[in-house]
């Protein structure tokens, strides 16, 4: 049985950031997209803080957040990191699996990942994910190097909308339909 044990809040910031695009996206109709809680059983509370301090995961998440958006089918990981690449240590084979049987159903899976140091926001495609991913389990590297997100789909800060991490999606979603038409 998996134990959770509380370091913080991490990677709130940017699921804060995503909490607020998601409304404002809501609210412009725009998309659906829900937060998924991951289930925990609470084994001892600090009742003078009202936190939880020590809890064992009921089950395996899967992501972050799934929805709709414009009829297409999403969901999504929220990632942060101080380095200068993503590690795989925090990303788990079932959610990988889970967002590859996602995209095969045609929806679109990917990582929203926050490079604090160059303070830029990025959508990370399954392929992408999955192909490191893959890579580390046979002992390859063990991270996304930043160079492999650089300019491919930032994801825009906008004053109306805060992440404005749709029009990466139709970014990608275009450059699938490309690929499929060059393929046929």
């Amino acid at each position: 049985m998996a134990y959770w044990r509380s370091r913080g809040l991490r990677g709130s910031e940017l699921e804060a950031l995503i909490n607020i695009t998601n409304d404002v996206y809501r609210k412009k109709n725009l998309a659906v997209i829900q937060k998924i809680p991951t289930p925990i059983t609470p084994i001892k509370i600090d009742k003078t803080k009202k936190v939880i301090t020590l809890a064992y995961f009921d089950q395996k998440s899967t992501v972050d957040y799934i929805g709709v958006a414009q009829g297409t089918p999403i969901c999504f990981d929220a990632k942060e990191t101080t380095a200068a690449s993503l590690p795989l240590a925090n990303i788990h084979q079932h959610q990988v699996d889970f967002m590859n049987e996602f995209a095969k159903q045609n929806g679109v899976a990917f990582l929203i990942v926050y490079f604090k140091r160059y303070e830029k926001y990025y959508l990370t495609p399954i392929e992408i994910l999955a192909k490191y991913f893959v890579d580390a389990m046979k002992g390859g590297r063990k991270s996304i190097p930043y160079n492999e997100f650089a300019n491919a789909y930032e994801i825009e800060i906008a004053s109306d909308m805060y992440l404005h991490y749709l029009k990466a999606v139709q970014k990608y979603i275009d450059d699938l339909n490309i690929n499929e038409n060059i393929r046929q």
